[in-house]
């Protein structure tokens, strides 16, 4: 793999993974558009794609370090130390843990059926205006609760939204905010509650595609666009939770629905002209 592919490829992960524009969908389009053909390897691609995740789990741990502290210290008391299982870092932890059951479930029982039938360009570009849509219908919904107020209901409800991401196209993000939107929560607390629910669902992919690495081995020149990978994916990732945090003070998400309408009708355009 070029490294100038692992640059791009990390920083569209990066940027893609926690903005709500899907990142699934655009490893599948950004290679497409160009011609790329670096993943015709199954072992290539399942090698770089641990790459890519490990860097986004770095960013929004390096992030919400404090949090993350927090939440695995209380957790880890909830467990142990019966008198601190009311404490409310100790409860959230848990909760988040939780969120990411459905999709997991889902996404191991149905792999191969996801990977055979969706993915396609055409799917994709339909996915990023519908779950578009839902992302700008449910951003105009009153909401002002905290991060605070996230109970098992919620839980359960924006979890099981979760698995609609197995979708390319759909976006984690903007499925996981759209559904907190419309439970009530304000928009800055969705968009957090996204970002510390993506903390369980990325180690868990990285501990799987960690493990499928260790058995099949790093791929014969692969290790330095994979280097290349988590640090670009790290670094944009990073920026990509720095700056949706300050957005959503002043601004909606019109923008990112705007931007996911107006890729859907060039992937649409290239298709139809067959130029790809």
């Amino acid at each position: 793999m070029p490294i100038l592919h692992a640059i791009v490829l990390g920083i569209v992960q990066g940027l893609t993974e926690f903005l709500p524009i899907s990142s699934s969908g655009h490893l599948i389009v950004v290679p497409w558009l160009f011609g790329w053909d670096d993943f015709s390897d199954e072992g290539i691609n399942k090698a770089f794609d641990v790459a890519l995740h490990f860097g986004t789990l770095i960013a929004v741990i390096a992030y919400f370090r404090r949090d993350v502290v927090s939440l695995v210290r209380n957790g880890l008391r909830a467990v142990f130390v019966p008198s601190a299982r009311t404490n409310p870092e100790g409860r959230l932890a848990w909760l988040l843990v939780l969120s990411c059951v459905p999709a997991a479930l889902v996404g191991v029982l149905f792999e191969s059926w996801i990977d055979d039938t969706l993915g396609g360009p055409i799917v994709i570009a339909v996915s990023l205006v519908v779950f578009g849509v839902v992302l700008a219908w449910a951003d105009r919904r009153a909401g002002s609760r905290s991060l605070e107020s996230l109970n098992l209901r919620d839980t359960v409800l924006v979890g099981a939204a979760q698995v609609l991401a197995l979708n390319p196209g759909t976006s984690r993000s903007g499925i996981t905010m759209s559904a907190a939107r419309m439970l009530g929560y304000g928009r800055d607390a969705a968009v957090r509650l996204s970002f510390l629910m993506s903390l369980p669902v990325i180690l868990g992919a990285v501990v799987v595609k960690v493990g499928g690495l260790v058995a099949d081995g790093v791929p014969d020149g692969l290790l330095t666009p994979m280097i290349v990978g988590v640090i670009t994916a790290a670094v944009s990732g990073w920026l990509a939770v720095w700056g949706l945090l300050r957005l959503v003070r002043t601004r909606n998400f019109d923008p990112f629905v705007m931007y996911r309408v107006a890729l859907a009708a060039l992937i649409l355009l290239v298709a139809a002209a067959g130029w790809r």
